[in-house]
């Protein structure tokens, strides 16, 4: 009887504790990306495409350029089409930060909501349609306690390449001479 019991109490506390895990498991950072309406891009043009994260609430992450060569920087990685260029990648400024695991120093992170800019420029020889453009985001969240290991979000988003516009006309030389 006495055996029975302490094993009900042994399995209670094990579920407890179980319980436990599973609820800060489920307190995972996260990053998420917003969806990306339809890129018009004109062949041989260069055109900026806004890519809109938000940091789940109560996490950070480092930010591009983090203060120190031992913290993860946040990276976008791009594989695109063949004849359609990546130009610049934009990361905006991150905000220097202290938490509590280190008061003394500042970290430069993202947190909440921030944009990444990024240039395609589809070549002359592209055949105008459409087109998936595919990477990930690299990233570590961190809490006010703890960091974790780093994860990718994948980013795609669609580009329609249209015709470059039409140069502009021009009318045939007139004559010098005049005519009456």
């Amino acid at each position: 009887m006495i055996l029975r019991e302490h094993t009900s109490r042994l399995m209670c506390l094990l579920a407890l504790l179980a319980g436990a895990a599973l609820a800060q498991a489920g307190k995972s950072p996260s990053v998420t990306i917003a969806p990306v309406a339809l890129v018009m891009a004109p062949r041989a043009a260069q055109t900026m495409v806004n890519l809109n994260f938000r940091v789940a609430h109560g996490f950070h992450i480092n930010s591009n350029t983090p203060k120190s060569e031992f913290l993860i920087p946040t990276a976008l990685k791009m594989d695109l089409p063949t004849d359609i260029i990546l130009g610049k990648i934009g990361y905006p400024a991150g905000q220097d930060l202290s938490f509590p695991f280190s008061p003394d120093e500042t970290l430069n992170v993202y947190n909440g909501d921030f944009t990444i800019a990024v240039a395609v420029h589809p070549l002359h020889s592209v055949v105008p349609g459409k087109y998936i453009m595919h990477g990930v985001l690299r990233y570590q969240a961190c809490d006010n306690a703890q960091c974790f290991p780093p994860k990718t979000l994948p980013v795609s988003f669609e580009v329609k390449v249209v015709k470059e516009p039409a140069g502009p006309r021009h009318n045939p030389a007139q004559s010098p001479h005049v005519h009456n």
